[in-house]
């Protein structure tokens, strides 16, 4: 079976989407399946709709079974949709809601329309978590055509020194895993770690620090007064590797983000035994309940993020408490091996 997976740029970005991507196509031949990429230029938007009939053609041509469109380019589907017949089976990969994440709200609302157009002529939509389920039920599509295929709790495995102190002389090492824009909430967070006493904890920051310039010039601006000085790590975009020994070696994991459609990052955490922190928004509150696998805030408490993570920092039995609820809990999510065979399953359902 060959899948056409319509992309937009480069499909080897590390980052949510189309690291899950990647880990399919690594997969693929398991299943005796084939993923060839078929991009969209990166144009500002919408001009990338303009080139959607040649890359639908582009994707036939390559011997697709089934054509899969990735939710970051669903929008620029829809106006070819609505006048052509395409002769090959429609499926979408859906990563985020309708209407995207991280834009501004003119931008939002149009894409939003673009792409329900798009979902609606699709046979079936894979979504990532059961929070898109809510949000597509709740758009009127039957609850049949979406199918939750979640990422994997695992990260790759550890290499290099298992045993690192990230602690730094201090009680714990806090660790947070998100590229910097703002809906991650870096900054309330890092208000947050303030507060506390220099000596409870060391913060790791983890992600792509250069993804949203003007917010992270916010970011080091903040990162550089004294009531931080010294006590957070700053490691940039790292490989899947080191990732897995950070995890390993860190002591709770802390991400307070306004949005995310899954947050594998909490389940990798989770799955690796370290409590997770964050606000009630996204799809947390799906993964991790508050008091048994993590603490899960109202958005915007900073005096609540604080007293979490010093509490986790500081009671170590609390903390081992809600590690070992943390690890349980990821047994319920899929390995990357089982997301694989749904996924191919679903898709060979179709171009069958």
């Amino acid at each position: 079976m060959t899948i056409g997976l319509l992309t937009l740029g480069d499909p080897g970005r590390l980052t949510g989407g189309y690291l899950y991507h990647q880990r399919m196509a690594a997969a693929a031949g398991d299943h005796d399946a084939h993923i060839v990429f078929t991009s969209f230029p990166v144009y500002p938007f919408p001009l990338p709709a303009l080139r959607a009939g040649q890359v639908l053609r582009e994707a036939r041509r390559s011997g697709a079974d089934v054509v899969l469109v990735d939710s970051i380019v669903a929008a620029f589907l829809a106006p070819w949709l609505v006048t052509h017949r395409f002769d090959c089976p429609l499926a979408a990969i859906v990563h985020q809601p309708p209407g995207g994440i991280d834009h501004r709200w003119l931008r939002t609302r149009v894409q939003s329309v673009a792409d329900l157009g798009t979902y609606r002529r699709m046979r079936r939509l894979l979504v990532a978590s059961d929070a898109l389920v809510v949000t597509f039920t709740a758009r009127g599509f039957p609850r049949q055509r979406v199918r939750v295929v979640a990422p994997g709790r695992d990260v790759a495995p550890a290499s290099g020194a298992a045993g690192e102190d990230l602690r730094e002389g201090r009680r714990a090492a806090l660790l947070s895993v998100g590229n910097w824009v703002p809906r991650k909430g870096l900054l309330p967070l890092l208000d947050a770690f303030a507060r506390l006493p220099a000596e409870t904890a060391t913060l790791h920051l983890v992600g792509d620090d250069v993804a949203d310039p003007t917010y992270a010039e916010q970011v080091r601006a903040r990162l550089s007064r004294r009531d931080l000085a010294g006590r957070v790590r700053v490691h940039g975009p790292v490989t899947k590797e080191r990732v897995g020994v950070l995890y390993r070696c860190a002591d709770v994991f802390v991400l307070p983000s306004l949005r995310e459609p899954y947050g594998t990052v909490y389940g990798e955490a989770m799955a690796a035994g370290l409590p997770v922190v964050g606000w009630h928004a996204g799809n947390l509150p799906h993964l991790a309940r508050d008091g048994r696998e993590g603490l899960v805030l109202a958005p915007g408490d900073i005096d609540g993020l604080t007293g979490a993570i010093g509490r986790l920092a500081t009671d170590e039995d609390y903390r081992a408490e809600l590690a070992a609820g943390a690890r349980r809990r990821a047994q319920s999510f899929p390995t990357w091996q089982q997301t694989a065979a749904r996924f191919f399953a679903e898709l060979r359902d179709l171009a069958d």
